[in-house]
C-alpha cells in the first residue's frame, strides 16, 4: 500500500511509530498506574487531577489515538506515485495553502498552549485558502461571491476576535457564533463544488462532510459524555482530525497523476486502389 504514494514508506513508518508509542504507553498505564504519557500522546495536554487509571479509560485513550495515527498516514503519504501533472499558478498556490493549514493543525495537536498571535496567524492562513479555492474552482463553485464572503467573515472574524481579546476590547457574544455559522456555510459550498469537480476523489469530500457531521453528533451527546468523566468529554477532540485529513487529501488530489486513456489500436491498412 505504501508504494502507491510518493512518500508512502516514510508516512507508514511515522504512523506505525506513533501506534507503537501508544501501545507502550498503554502497557505502562496498566502496569504502573501512570496515565500521563498516554494522555499526552492522545489528548496532547497535561493530565488533569482526579482521573482514575482504569482499563476503560486506557481503552478510550487508545481509541482516541487511532484517528491521529490515521491522520498522520493520510497527511504525510503525499499524492499517488507517478509523474505529477502540470499545475497552473493558482493550483500550486492552493496546494501550498492547504499544506500550511495542515501544519497548523498538527501544531495545534502537539503544542499545549497557543499564543493569540498564533491563532490569528492560523486564521489568516485559512483566509488565504478561502481566496485560493475561489480562484481554482471557478465556475464549479456555486454562489461564488457568498461563499467567498462567508469564508472571509469566518476566518477574518476569528483573527479579529483574537486581536480584540488581547486588547481587552469587549465583543458581542453573537460574533463568535456568526463566525462559526459563516465557516459552516463556506465549507458546505466548497464541498459541493469539490464533489462536482473531477480533480478531487469522492473519499476526500466524504472526509470533509464527516468533519462537519461528526462534531455535531458528538455535541448532541456531549452532556452524557461529560457526566461519564474527563476522559470521555476530552476524547471528543479526536473528531478534529477529520478536518486535517480533508485539507491534506484536498492538496494531495490536486497533484495526483492524470490517467491518460489507452492509445487506440491503429486502423488496418487498406490496399491501394489500382
Amino acid at each position: 500500500m505504501s508504494g502507491r504514494y510518493r512518500f508512502g514508506r516514510p508516512a507508514l513508518l511515522i504512523a506505525g511509530g506513533y501506534i507503537l508509542a501508544l501501545a507502550v504507553a498503554a502497557v505502562i498505564a496498566l502496569t504502573t498506574g501512570g496515565l500521563g504519557a498516554l494522555w499526552r500522546l492522545t489528548l496532547f495536554a497535561e493530565m488533569g487531577e482526579g482521573v482514575a487509571v482504569t482499563w476503560q479509560n486506557v481503552l478510550i485513550l487508545v481509541l482516541v489515538g487511532m484517528p491521529w495515527a490515521w491522520a498522520l498516514w493520510q497527511s504525510l503519504r503525499g499524492p499517488l506515485a507517478g509523474p505529477p501533472p502540470e499545475l497552473d499558478r493558482d493550483t500550486r498556490r492552493l496546494r501550498v495553502g492547504l499544506y500550511a493549514a495542515v501544519v497548523s493543525w498538527l501544531l495545534y495537536a502537539v503544542m499545549p498552549f497557543w499564543p493569540w498571535w498564533a491563532v490569528a496567524l492560523d486564521a489568516v492562513v485559512m483566509g488565504a485558502v478561502v481566496m485560493l479555492f475561489h480562484q481554482v474552482l471557478g465556475r464549479n463553485l456555486a454562489y461564488a461571491d457568498p461563499a467567498r464572503t462567508a469564508g472571509v467573515l469566518a476566518y477574518g472574524g476569528i483573527a479579529a476576535i483574537e486581536v480584540f481579546d488581547v486588547l481587552d476590547w469587549p465583543l458581542p457574544g453573537v460574533l463568535i457564533a456568526l463566525c462559526g455559522l459563516a465557516g459552516l456555510v463556506w465549507t458546505v459550498l466548497i464541498l459541493r463544488a469539490q464533489w462536482r469537480d473531477g480533480r478531487w476523489q469522492r473519499a476526500t469530500v466524504r472526509y470533509g462532510i464527516a468533519s462537519l457531521v461528526v462534531p455535531l453528533v458528538l455535541g448532541l451527546v456531549g452532556g452524557l459524555l461529560t457526566s461519564m468523566g474527563n476522559v470521555y468529554s476530552d476524547a471528543k477532540a479526536a473528531a478534529d482530525v477529520l478536518m486535517m485529513i480533508w485539507l491534506a487529501r484536498s492538496a494531495h488530489d490536486l497533484a495526483d497523476p492524470h490517467h491518460e486513456p489507452a492509445p487506440s489500436e491503429p486502423l488496418p491498412a487498406h490496399p491501394a486502389t489500382p
